[in-house]
């Protein structure tokens, strides 16, 4: 059997982001997997991803690094948890804070690897650092303090909060 990305155990009212919603057609769609313990996830940039001809614009990075850095706070959770990823109650991550830092122009024509590990969890935050590399070469680098989505955007059955 494949293995399932991160992403395709977000429940239907949670997967409309537009970096890592599967339900968002205009989206990016990202697709998250362990390797080991790294969270990689590889994207290949479109045409209107271009900031100058032949190199990929900053938000693009940055949305790759912060759908990245959730998605494996989640997943981060459930695996310490020694639960599946479709186990109630669920873990859903967003944003608390951002950092990206751009290290050298990112080329349109390239598949880029995110490239992620959890570097502090606790019960209020998960952080994740992560490089973004194209050719083998990291591009930019960033690091995502993720926390428990609110409890107002929760379904039947979940709870965003780790116990």
């Amino acid at each position: 059997m494949a293995q399932r990305a991160f992403q395709d155990f977000y429940p239907d009212h949670v997967a409309h982001c537009y970096g890592c919603g599967r339900l968002n057609q205009h989206g990016l769609r990202i697709q998250t997997y362990w390797e080991g313990d790294d969270a990689v996830t590889r994207f290949r940039p479109r045409p209107e991803h271009t900031a100058i001809p032949g190199f990929v614009y900053g938000g693009l990075l940055a949305s790759l690094l912060d759908c990245h850095g959730t998605g494996t706070a989640a997943a981060a959770m459930y695996r310490a948890e020694g639960r599946e990823l479709d186990s109630l109650p669920a873990f859903r991550f967003v944003t608390a804070a951002l950092k990206v830092e751009y290290l050298r122009p990112t080329p349109l024509d390239a598949e880029l690897e995110v490239r992620g590990r959890v570097t502090e969890r606790g019960r209020t935050k998960v952080v994740v650092s992560a490089t973004v590399s194209a050719n083998g070469v990291v591009t930019a680098r960033g690091e995502v303090v993720a926390v428990p989505m609110p409890r107002s955007f929760e379904g039947p059955g979940e709870g965003g909060a780790p116990s």
